[in-house]
């Protein structure tokens, strides 16, 4: 019986470009399946069981790897990602492969080998590798989810023009009752958001709020001086700001 593989990808066509790959290299290969999502491809590996499947480790819903985690033990997983990080972790092993988007034939083709003896192999053999791989991946994916949960850029308007301020540049934002001013290396800007939002949106590792008007970005502070009545006063690399620590927001620093 010739072997048999389901692609899942949100990407109709990334799903092409590998269909049309995979018959040049694997030419016995049968394509029985192309599901759009995580949990499509579930339900089409219960409804076919191919020996391969090939898995987006981004697709909405359900994601490669938590589909990976329900069809492992049964299948070949090969992950595919336009992240090669996720993948050098996940892979140290080798129970697993992976390619990369854009798809390299070359690279492809080495994948298809590493299958070919792969699939002539006990599953048994494999199966408690594969758990353990997939458990290395799902980290790496939380660890990297979590650090693109908060904000990235900061949206300001400078004279006519629109600018994207990366927030690992901004020295520290500043509000008054309808603006906050956000202070950057390139410059200055105003924005329609409040501090409370901001607050919620940015790291907690990198920004912390010293005073009810007032974030800092902690890579940017050069010292701390304490004021009256358990107050303070942050001074920052570089520049000649200072700015308020008030009681609510002292113990900030006091483990630093």
């Amino acid at each position: 019986m010739n072997p048999t593989a389901l692609i899942a990808d949100d990407e109709p066509l990334l799903r092409e470009r590998l269909c049309s790959l995979l018959a040049r290299l694997w030419p016995e290969l049968q394509i029985v399946a192309q599901a759009r999502n995580g949990r499509e491809a579930v339900e089409m590996f219960d409804e076919h069981t191919p020996q391969v499947v090939f898995l987006d480790v981004h697709m909405p819903g359900l994601n490669g790897v938590e589909a990976a985690r329900s069809i492992a033990r049964r299948a070949e997983v090969v992950f595919v990602t336009a992240y090669e990080q996720y993948a050098v972790t996940a892979f140290e092993q080798g129970a697993l492969d992976y390619v990369v988007k854009p798809f390299d034939e070359a690279r492809l083709a080495d994948t298809v080998e590493r299958l070919r003896a792969k699939l002539a192999r006990a599953p048994e053999a494999v199966a408690d590798t594969v758990e353990a791989v997939i458990e290395k991946m799902s980290a790496e994916l939380r660890r990297h989810a979590g650090a693109s949960h908060w904000l990235q850029w900061i949206k300001a308007s400078v004279g006519t023009s629109v600018r994207l301020i990366p927030v690992e540049q901004v020295a520290y934002l500043r509000s008054d009752e309808k603006y906050t001013l956000v202070v950057w290396e390139g410059g200055e800007a105003l924005i329609r958001k409040s501090i409370r939002e901001l607050a919620d949106e940015l790291d907690p590792e990198r920004f912390a709020q010293v005073h009810r008007s007032v974030i800092v970005n902690l890579h940017q502070v050069s010292q701390v001086d304490r004021g009256p009545n358990e107050t303070a006063e942050v001074r920052l690399k570089g520049r000649k700001d200072v700015l308020p620590v008030s009681r609510s927001f002292v113990h900030v620093f006091r483990h630093m």
